[in-house]
């Protein structure tokens, strides 16, 4: 049995990135329980506020700590990723925290009504990922364009190609957070 917490940096309540992790848990084996986190209630870091850590941010880690993987679909604002999930994974990068994301698998994905697809978010993903030592799927990538002609009115994806590519990306995902567990 494995737990996987899944991050979005969109706050919207018909985010296409929330469906697109509604969907890729689809993918995770029976055993697997999978919990949304949600961002919202998180403050903006502040270092001053580290000795006297928010219960907001206690629970976010806890939940963090948790976990053996996580599952992140990005927008893309301004050619990176929002300021929601960059502040949520600068909390628990926190030594007082004890770093609750290093050596975890991580599936990254994203998805877009545009036509660029996330690739600038995920590449800043990526590179945040890496300082977090975080343990990343590499292959396939999942940059989701025109988003919304891919799912229906009950956030489910209809594009079959898109559904190809997450399946994969879930079972290598899988099979890493399994390696992990060994």
């Amino acid at each position: 049995m494995a737990h996987i917490v899944g991050l979005t940096g969109s706050l919207r309540k018909a985010s296409l990135n929330k469906s697109l992790l509604k969907n890729a848990a689809l993918f995770l084996p029976e055993s697997y329980t999978y919990t949304y986190a949600d961002l919202s209630d998180l403050p903006l870091y502040n270092q001053d506020l580290e000795e006297n850590l928010p219960e907001e941010v206690k629970q976010f880690a806890e939940l963090c700590k948790s976990a053996d993987g996580f599952l992140i679909s990005t927008p893309e604002y301004n050619g990176m990723i929002t300021g929601v999930l960059k502040n949520a994974l600068d909390w628990v990068s926190r030594k007082n925290i004890g770093a609750p994301l290093a050596t975890k698998p991580v599936a990254v994905m994203g998805a877009t009504p545009g036509p660029g697809g996330t690739v600038r978010a995920q590449m800043n993903l990526r590179q945040l990922i890496f300082a977090l030592d975080m343990d990343p799927v590499n292959r396939p990538e999942l940059k989701l364009s025109h988003a919304t002609m891919k799912f229906d009115d009950d956030g489910r994806i209809t594009d079959f190609a898109t559904l190809q590519v997450l399946e994969q990306l879930m079972g290598k995902f899988v099979d890493k957070v399994e390696r992990s567990k060994e």
